[in-house]
């Protein structure tokens, strides 16, 4: 067990740390998804989650970045449209791209509490979304900030971020989720902070999640405890106002009972089918024994801008509307055809209502099941296209 600060020895100070709680059970005559299930039940017992089935718009996937005030109030108005008549209301997440001192394709990071000059005025963003009925949702990545001051100590020495384990950078973090919020967004997907902390991302962390040479500000606790009171203090802030958490790239075990949604793999792609099947396909199946028991599981987007034939997309929007799962649409209007908008319109329906997790019957043969049992019945999926042949167990 890595109980390290950072790349450095933990310094106890005389204190006992608990590392692990070990559990164990055995299973027999059910399926090996439902024993999972059973399994992450067993080890968690105070998760979040909201009080509805959470779906709608985020930008990502069709606009990368490159987007405005204007551009966030037409996805707005698109998908009011697709909404009408629902009455648990969609969220509208602005993702990366409205703070200050965005570049495109260049720096993401913060400060956070002014939009730049194609945003300007966040706060009136957000109320213009909620005249639409719609629930105003935000991004942010609060470990990259360039703001002057914050310095020295307060950053990581290996990578210049902010140091979490700070009193003063998690007093300014706080004051960040408290302005989103005043703002007016009831939801907040903060991203990075894996990445942020630790300079590696998940496949790179063989065999340890960070190199050896660094420590934290506070060097006398682990990095895990460190990362989750980062966690509790966004969580915290956050409730007061009744605002939703997302994670993303965020530790899922250690973010139980501290984000209410959770996503649970990489990205998908509004630019190339084979990242969504890659990536979304599989991580709704093999994270989805934690969904609706450590947090809501989201497996991404649909990334829908005139580059990925709807054929693809239609089963990946299907399989997420009965999953149970979050499913947010990156859809850039005027994409979709009249026929595939009314197709858009049936599915939004389905995930705006309450659903059990969607099982994957062949999760044990494949990295992307074909082969799903959802509250629909049993559904198969042409992921791969016709020429590839597969048979579903029992």
């Amino acid at each position: 067990m890595d109980v390290r600060c950072g790349g450095s020895g933990v310094s106890l100070g005389g204190r006992v740390l608990g590392a692990a709680v070990i559990v164990w059970d055995t299973y027999e005559g059910i399926h090996s998804f439902d024993a999972a299930r059973l399994f992450c039940r067993k080890m968690c017992q105070d998760g979040i989650f909201p009080e509805a089935p959470v779906y709608g718009s985020n930008n990502w996937y069709y606009a990368y970045g490159d987007i405005s005030y204007g551009t966030v109030l037409e996805d707005a108005d698109y998908l009011k449209k697709l909404t009408e008549g629902i009455l648990n209301r969609p969220y509208m997440v602005v993702d990366d791209g409205w703070q200050k001192e965005h570049i495109l394709e260049q720096y993401n990071g913060g400060p956070w509490r002014q939009g730049n000059d194609r945003f300007q005025d966040m706060k009136r963003l957000a109320e213009e979304i909620r005249q639409r009925n719609i629930i105003p949702g935000i991004w942010i990545r609060l470990l990259l900030n360039e703001t002057p001051e914050i310095f020295g100590e307060q950053r990581l020495s290996h990578n210049g971020c902010l140091d979490p384990s700070h009193p003063k950078v998690l007093d300014y973090i706080e004051e960040d989720v408290r302005t989103l919020c005043e703002w007016g967004y009831r939801l907040i997907k903060h991203d990075f902070s894996t990445y942020d902390i630790l300079g590696k991302w998940g496949f790179e962390m063989q065999p340890f999640a960070a190199d050896a040479g660094w420590e934290f500000y506070d060097k006398g606790k682990t990095t895990a405890e460190i990362i989750m009171g980062f966690y509790e203090r966004i969580y915290r802030t956050a409730e007061k106002y009744n605002c939703l958490i997302l994670g993303c790239n965020t530790i899922g075990h250690l973010g139980a009972g501290m984000m209410h949604l959770n996503r649970t793999g990489d990205d998908t792609s509004g630019l190339y089918w084979d990242m969504t099947r890659r990536n979304g396909i599989n991580a709704l199946a093999f994270r989805m024994p934690q969904h609706g028991i450590f947090f809501d599981a989201d497996a991404d987007c649909v990334g829908m801008m005139g580059r990925i034939e709807w054929k693809w997309n239609r089963q990946w929007t299907k399989l997420l509307a009965y999953s149970g799962t979050s499913l947010f649409l990156s859809v850039k209007p005027g994409i979709p055809t009249e026929a595939e908008e009314e197709e858009l319109k049936a599915y939004i329906k389905i995930a705006a209502e309450l659903h059990k997790p969607a099982r994957p019957l062949d999760w044990e043969d494949t990295a992307c099941p074909v082969c799903w049992d959802t509250d629909a019945g049993s559904q198969r999926f042409e992921w791969f296209g016709s020429e590839v042949m597969h048979i579903c167990g029992a």
